[in-house]
């Protein structure tokens, strides 16, 4: 009796807890509808029109699309009635698994809204928006990828800037020095692992706090980039002079309207972050390795119990993670501007790390936060060019501050492997 009332207390709860959640988000959904109409709907003559453009510069003539028009205020209020639906199915039924769908979904009505509003008798070019938040999202993808493999498996990583910073410098030096390309990836992609490496026999093997270990590695990173750079780099152009990858634009697929020229015009790093995207996905959820990797994660002591070698596991992760990070980090010279400069990767190894947050440590969550935190880089300069009487930025704290409403729980709860950043005691 007592146990089946205990189980009915806790289904009880349960359920409680799953209609406080979706009332949540309904009431969430609903203010973002209001917020979109009273913001950017609000007193705006029903007449302007918004304008966006298609095509980036390198398409030909020919192939050039028609620049597509929409009504400022009938498209925002649309979007705002849209969102307001939305929230009200939330609150009355639920969208079950979708609900996540529906989040990111109304995320996008409201910076489409944004961008009417702000282009109401003007225009964008969205097209070349697009790509550079695509761009932009590509070094901060990788960087969660190294950070999802690295706590999956239960070792915190905030060292991921000092790898990503460390594999900038030696792509950049080795890769003039072999006037090789590919050599400068694999010197970055090693560098990465090395460091990820002396990282996990800390955390590991001397069970020292990961947090701690991640930010020595990070300020000896910092410091040892800058010396070489002052000393070496910068005194030696010719050891800092290794040219960047062409695009290859993938057949057929880059001939895709608007799409094509955003997704499959790129350079390899694109292209790597794509693949490694599906393999650690794929690798994760669907194959043994995964397997062990979310248990050592989330039950240690009975992973061990099942026979699986929790160190080894441990160290492997930590390992591939930093060679991710290392080959992320070959990015920002190799992929980006041909040559290393002090602090280049200006904190992105901790954007990616909020990227991996908000998308709840899963691969495609975190590259979806990623493309949130491109879009907002790459909206900030083209504010001051439409003139929008709103700082540049406060556009780039918004991603941030979802973040710490999604660790906060107000709005669907950012739950961590359960054993992360735990050291583990046989």
């Amino acid at each position: 009796m007592t146990a089946t009332t205990t189980a009915l207390s806790s289904k009880s709860a349960a359920e409680q807890a799953h209609l406080m959640r979706n009332r949540a988000y309904g009431v969430a959904f609903i203010v973002i509808a209001l917020a979109m109409y009273w913001l950017f709907a609000q007193g705006v003559d029903p007449a302007l029109i918004s304008r966006y453009g298609l095509n980036q510069g390198t398409v030909p003539a020919a192939e050039r699309l028609p620049d597509w028009e929409v009504p400022t205020y009938g498209t925002v209020t649309f979007l705002a009635m849209i969102s307001a639906a939305i929230g009200a199915y939330q609150l009355a039924r639920g969208f079950g698994r979708a609900t996540s769908v529906m989040l990111g979904l109304i995320a996008l009505f409201f910076v489409f809204a944004f961008l009417t509003w702000a282009t109401r008798d003007q225009s964008i070019n969205l097209a070349g928006m697009l790509r550079n938040m695509v761009l932009r999202a590509v070094p901060l993808t990788l960087g969660a990828l190294s950070g999802i493999l690295c706590e999956r498996a239960g070792v915190v990583n905030i060292a991921i800037e000092g790898l990503m910073l460390s594999g900038a410098m030696m792509a950049a030096f080795i890769g003039s020095v072999a006037d090789n390309l590919w050599v400068g990836v694999l010197a970055a992609t090693l560098t990465g692992g090395l460091l990820a490496f002396v990282h996990a026999v800390l955390s590991i093997h001397y069970k020292v706090d990961q947090i701690i270990s991640g930010t020595v590695i990070n300020i000896f990173s910092a410091g040892i980039t800058s010396y070489i750079s002052s000393k070496f780099l910068q005194t030696y152009q010719e050891l800092n002079n290794p040219g960047t990858f062409q695009n290859v634009p993938i057949p057929v697929l880059s001939k895709i309207p608007l799409i094509g020229g955003i997704f499959f015009e790129s350079n390899i790093y694109t292209y790597g972050a794509y693949i490694l995207l599906i393999v650690v996905h794929v690798g994760l959820f669907y194959t043994r390795w995964g397997l062990r990797v979310r248990a050592v994660g989330e039950h240690p002591k009975a992973a061990d119990t099942l026979g699986i070698n929790v160190f080894r596991v441990r160290y492997l992760n930590v390992v591939l993670g930093g060679l991710v990070a290392g080959f992320a980090g070959s990015y920002f010279t190799l992929g980006s501007v041909g040559r290393f400069d002090e602090l280049m990767t200006a904190g992105r190894g901790f954007i990616s790390l909020a990227a991996m947050i908000f998308g709840k440590w899963t691969p495609f969550g975190a590259a979806g936060a990623s493309l949130i935190f491109g879009l907002a880089e790459a909206l900030q300069g083209r504010l001051a060019i439409l003139k929008v009487p709103i700082p540049s930025s406060f556009l780039l704290m918004a991603p941030y501050i979802a973040t710490m409403i999604a660790l906060a729980g107000l709005i669907g709860r950012a739950v961590p492997p359960a054993a992360d950043g735990q050291p583990y005691e046989k």
